[in-house]
């Protein structure tokens, strides 16, 4: 059994006064090279899961841990340490500057590093080698196909080599042929050791991963391990 890289226990989220409840007394582990999908309709609580994983947010109850780290013990300098070094986070949106080459959007991903800037080019044009883009250096994510955008977001996610990649939605904006490509890419860089986390509502995308945690009104429903449609 690997090491769990995140751990929920009995973790509750709640906002405003009177008090909405986005998550109940949710436990999860995630361990160390796994790929999995948390899916579930809209307003169920998986951005919130979101972004306690990812420690954009604060568990109002309970305990949120990653790579060992009790995040409710860290500052705002330890959590952003945490996600420098340990999450490569990817979006719908892509969140790309069009004004700038994709090499100069996935430099961005190492700013908070200290990595000077002539090595911070070096591994954005590997890490854009790595999900198939060597050969788009140089262009604008306007001058890019969507599916062609979102591998930009997923190098620039990855470009540090990060144990963890949070994926959301990551093919919402994308034909099918596109979205296929993007799960490949995800599929090839957990085979490399990272472990993969999809946020999703997209019944047929959580059908091809080898677990699913479905979540529904804030807690979760069910969890289950099984091969994954593309083993075969």
């Amino acid at each position: 059994m690997s090491t769990p890289i995140i751990e929920l226990r009995s973790v509750g989220r709640t906002y405003g006064s009177p008090p909405t409840t986005a998550l109940t007394e949710v436990d999860l582990s995630i361990e160390e090279g796994e790929m999995l999908a948390i899916v579930g309709p809209s307003g169920s609580g998986k951005s919130t899961m979101l972004n306690i994983i990812g420690s954009l947010d604060r568990a109002t109850t309970g305990e949120a841990h990653i790579a060992g780290h009790d995040l409710a013990t860290l500052d705002d300098a330890g959590l952003s340490a945490v996600r420098a070094y340990t999450i490569g986070f990817i979006f719908q949106q892509f969140h790309l500057s069009d004004g700038v080459s994709a090499l100069e959007n996935v430099a961005t991903g190492l700013l908070y590093t200290g990595i000077p800037p002539r090595e911070r080019r070096a591994r954005a044009a590997a890490a854009l080698k790595r999900v198939g883009l060597g050969h788009r250096l140089g262009h604008n994510p306007r001058q890019l196909s969507g599916g062609e955008r979102q591998r930009v977001a997923i190098a620039r996610a990855v470009v540090g080599n990060p144990w963890l990649i949070l994926a959301d939605e990551p093919t919402g904006s994308l034909d099918t042929a596109s979205g296929a490509e993007v799960v490949s890419v995800l599929r090839e860089l957990n085979a490399q050791g990272a472990a993969v986390v999809v946020i999703t509502h997209d019944a047929e995308l959580a059908e091809q991963m080898p677990r699913q945690v479905r979540i529904r009104d804030g807690r979760i429903v069910s969890d289950v391990r099984r091969e994954a449609s593309w083993a075969s």
